[in-house]
């Protein structure tokens, strides 16, 4: 008896012997955090700021972080960001490791950020500038960022005549409009009022609605990273570690609404009970 070998590379939904065998596709996270941990070194020794941690984010994903104060949340999203090096593991986006800042990733800080010396517009648009983006198709992104920010006829004022909340909506437009694989926001609405920052949650899911793009957001505010999050992370007390992964499913698109339904409240009794765990013992 003659055995002829035979070499096929099956894709998605190979039919072999006249029956179809589907092959589920491997998806790979668009970021991936593999024992990431840091130790900050000072005269008086050292400090773990944040044991080794894994976790992922699909693409598309709309992930926030929550935790006690001091427990590695934006330490986590700096050293994502490039701006801090971790003494352990590795960061990969769409594969590839992290090794510094890179114009892959947007960054969204709590303190405002914009060039006092640029107008709304110039702000929105600088990133584009740089890349060598003609004038046409900047100034239509701008407009088309202006309209999702809801800022459209403020194109010529300069940061010191907008309020926080308008200066973190052009935060948001520009870092969307440079196009990053991914936004990190770490604590962007922290300095506002309690109605501003109401109203600035539902911008950034318009916003997020409108470009789809992989957003990692660092709250302390539980029923902020209900609303915002597709899953929240918690973290325990310093040193910082991953806790526990909690799905969000309540239905899109959101709206304010949604916060007093008892399906949010079953959320936030949860991870109220997961945080003051954590926080009782910080201060112990």
């Amino acid at each position: 008896m003659v055995f002829k070998m035979v070499s096929q590379k099956l894709d998605t939904n190979t039919v072999l012997n006249n029956k179809e065998i589907v092959i589920p596709k491997i998806i790979t996270p668009k970021l991936e955090i593999k024992d990431v941990g840091k130790i900050f070194k000072t005269k008086s020794g050292e400090t773990v700021a944040l044991e080794k941690t894994s976790f992922t984010v699909k693409d598309g994903e709309f992930v926030t972080i929550l935790g006690p104060s001091g427990c590695g949340k934006s330490t986590i999203l700096r050293i994502v960001a490039g701006l801090e090096e971790s003494n352990s593991g590795k960061v990969l986006l769409d594969g590839q490791e992290i090794n510094g800042p890179g114009p892959d990733r947007g960054m969204v800080f709590q303190s405002y950020t914009l060039f006092p010396w640029l107008n709304v517009k110039d702000n929105i648009t600088f990133g584009l500038k740089l890349k060598g983006v003609n004038q046409k198709e900047r100034d239509d992104l701008a407009r088309h960022y202006l309209q999702l920010i809801g800022l459209e006829g403020f194109e010529k004022h300069y940061p010191i005549q907008l309020s926080g909340g308008m200066k973190q909506r052009v935060a948001i437009a520009r870092a969307l409009a440079n196009d990053p694989k991914i936004l990190l926001m770490d604590e962007p609405f922290g300095a506002l009022d309690a109605q501003t920052r109401t109203i600035m949650q539902e911008v950034l899911l318009k916003a997020w609605e409108d470009s789809k793009k992989t957003i990692l957001f660092i709250t302390h505010d539980v029923d902020e990273s209900i609303f915002l999050a597709d899953s929240v992370y918690v973290m325990t007390a310093r040193p910082g570690r991953l806790k526990k992964k909690i799905p969000i499913t309540l239905d899109r698109p959101r709206e304010y609404s949604m916060k007093s339904t008892v399906e949010f409240g079953n959320y936030k009794e949860e991870l109220l009970s997961l945080i003051r765990e954590e926080s009782l013992k910080s201060i112990k």
